[in-house]
This record gives C-alpha cells, sequence and structure tokens, in this order.
C-alpha cells in the first residue's frame, strides 16, 4: 500500500533490528518493557524461516531512514465459523508520527489482507487503561468486546473497512 507520503510494505530480513526496535518502543509505550526478550535471532526465526509463525508490515515515511510504525499478525482458527482468522499481535506507531493516519493505514491494510485470504474474522487484544485506542479502534468499526476484552472486526464491517482509503 502506498500513498504519497508513506508506503506500507511485507518485513524483509534486513528489517529485523528496526522492527525489534519499534517493538520496544512498544513495550515503553505499554509500560511493559521489562517483559521483552525477544532477540533479532527470535524475531528473524518466527518471521521468515521455513514455516513463519507471523507476518509483519511496516510503515515507511520518504523523510525517514527507518520506519516509523509496524504491525505484526498471523492466523488463527475460528472452530465457530469453520475459516481462519487474521490476529493483530501489535501494533504501533512512533509517538513522532502518531495522529498522521499511519495506524489506520495499518489496521485497513490488514483487514483488506483478512479479506482477500477470505479471514472469517480480524481481531485484537487492548490494554484495558487504553481508552484512546478502543475509542481509535471503535471509530473504525471494531467492537471493544467488554467481556473478552477482544477487539474484532467480522462481516461487512470487515469489508468496509477493507475499503476504507
Amino acid at each position: 500500500m502506498a500513498h504519497d507520503d508513506y508506503t506500507i510494505v511485507p518485513a524483509r530480513p534486513d528489517d529485523v533490528a528496526a522492527l525489534c526496535s519499534l517493538i520496544r518502543g512498544l513495550a515503553d509505550y505499554e509500560r511493559l518493557a521489562h517483559l521483552v526478550v525477544c532477540t533479532e535471532a527470535d524475531l528473524s526465526a518466527a518471521l521468515f524461516s521455513d514455516k513463519p509463525a507471523a507476518e509483519a508490515v511496516l510503515v515507511w515515511v520518504a523523510s525517514e531512514a527507518e520506519p516509523v510504525g509496524f504491525a505484526l499478525f498471523f492466523h488463527n482458527f475460528s472452530t465457530f465459523l469453520g475459516r481462519a482468522g487474521l490476529y493483530l499481535e501489535d501494533i504501533f506507531v512512533t509517538p513522532r508520527y502518531r495522529g498522521r493516519g499511519y495506524g489506520r493505514a495499518l489496521v485497513i491494510h490488514l483487514a483488506r489482507i483478512a479479506v482477500e485470504r477470505r479471514c472469517g474474522r480480524f481481531e485484537w487484544t487492548v490494554l484495558d487503561w487504553n481508552t484512546s485506542a478502543q475509542a481509535f479502534y471503535e471509530k473504525l468499526g471494531a467492537v471493544v468486546m467488554p467481556d473478552w476484552r477482544i477487539t474484532r472486526v467480522t462481516g461487512e464491517a470487515l469489508v468496509s473497512l477493507s475499503r476504507m482509503d
């Protein structure tokens, strides 16, 4: 996905160091830096082995040498739907680049992937204290599920989200 001021592309093996840096930035934001044990080798193996456990996309801004955001995702499965789903594990945009639509673009990009892959759901979790993120997701058509704290986009809302620009 490319626009005039940014591009969203799949992460490549030579992006692992930058991706690890973004993950540490996310952990700092979520006040969970003490839990980060992932190494570049771990991430490289998870994303680029013969059978990858996950995928990642990066947001690049032409004026920057490093990506300014990322989303890491993988497929899960719904027994109720009998179909795979797309699970967003993490999404992050560096503080300097927030409010410019990059987070929204990442969510829409993943919704499009989910629709292309015929996923029955696109879901993720959100921290209960992160009310600004909850409001952001709800504006995109997601429902913050009170009992599970899982954010989910399905059906027409998923198709609609995938068509947003």
